[in-house]
């Protein structure tokens, strides 16, 4: 496979209600059978009308930001002061939910598009009916990446490819069976098309050719790149999943009966490092917490003393909790 990556210039502003098909039509006339078409999200969001109108600076303009970035959100993922990372209604994790003040009117904002997938499905199907042309469409966002610095474009939206090329069962050159490999096949194709269209060049769209394993049909969708809840490791951030653990702890009704047994471990586990780093935590049913303290191997039960008011300290400075954990002391 040899892949060729083209700039589509000359396409321009895009405006609410404008003809995508049309204007890449016009600006890339040599576009042929089986080119996979890159389209940044943005010129997708300002053809449907999804800008929303925000105050020119000021606190009026933040405070609209937040208003904005509130309805785009269904979770927070990390917040450190300013930055806020949330999983969009969509499905997406990405910082401010994509919201871009960028190549825009500084009165407006650009939201994402509503449905990546059926934009995508709809560009492709106009350009089919219009010039007669079947091409892959790849609807492309910029994210940052968990772990790494620096930003790349993905895909938000896939039509006329499947997204991701499953390797699993196959067997590699040495003989060894693949059990979980899994290409973002759209990723890829998005983060290379990046690579001719910028971000200050105003080259909105790019064309990938040469990529040959396009399926035909609309396929699955960028959707499938979406990690449901089950799989998904690392759904809040660091300091989110400790408060998390911390509210959990503080929820276990005090001294009334063992409660859960799972719960009770979790909430041991959350606390034990904040109560005494180093010290084993055992919870024994009917008795309450034991304590282990490093370098000694007879296990102590906790008290209503010093211990318990570390504990109380620690819930109440790391999550503000409405409740204290007692553990039953007997």
């Amino acid at each position: 496979m040899r892949l060729e990556v083209l700039p589509v210039t000359g396409i321009g502003d895009v405006s609410p209600g404008a003809d995508l098909a049309a204007l890449i039509g016009e600006a890339a006339p040599w576009l042929r059978d089986g080119d996979v078409l890159v389209v940044t999200s943005k010129i997708v969001s300002k053809a449907e009308g999804q800008l929303v109108d925000v105050p020119v600076d000021g606190p009026s303009r933040a405070a609209a930001r937040d208003e904005i970035l509130a309805a785009e959100t269904a979770r927070t993922v990390a917040q450190r002061g300013q930055t806020r990372i949330v999983q969009t209604h969509h499905g997406f994790v990405m910082a401010s939910a994509g919201i871009d003040a960028s190549n825009v009117d500084r009165s407006q904002v650009v939201l994402l598009p509503k449905d990546p997938d059926a934009s995508a499905r709809s560009l492709r199907a106009a350009l089919r009916e219009r010039y007669g042309i079947d091409v892959a469409v790849i609807v492309s966002d910029t994210m940052g990446r968990p772990w790494r610095n620096g930003l790349t474009d993905v895909a938000l939206g896939a039509a006329g490819i499947d997204p991701i090329r499953d390797h699993r069962g196959e067997t590699d050159p040495y003989g060894n069976e693949l059990h979980i490999t899994q290409m973002a096949v759209v990723d890829e194709l998005a983060a290379a098309g990046e690579l001719v269209k910028g971000k200050v060049g105003q080259v909105p769209v790019a064309v990938v050719r040469g990529y040959l394993d396009l399926p035909g049909g609309d396929g699955p969708g960028a959707v499938a790149l979406v990690r449901d809840a089950a799989a998904d490791l690392f759904s809040l951030g660091t300091a989110e999943a400790r408060a998390a653990g911390l509210r959990e702890a503080a929820t276990l009704a005090p001294g009334d009966s063992d409660g859960d047994p799972e719960a009770v471990a979790r909430a041991i586990a959350t606390v034990a490092g904040v109560v005494a780093p180093g010290t084993i935590f055992t919870h024994v049913p009917g008795e309450g917490v034991h304590a282990t303290p490093p370098g000694t191997e007879a296990p102590a039960l906790i008290r209503f003393g010093e211990d318990i008011q570390r504990l109380r300290a620690a819930l109440a400075a790391e999550a503000a909790p409405t409740s204290i954990i007692v553990p039953r002391t007997g």
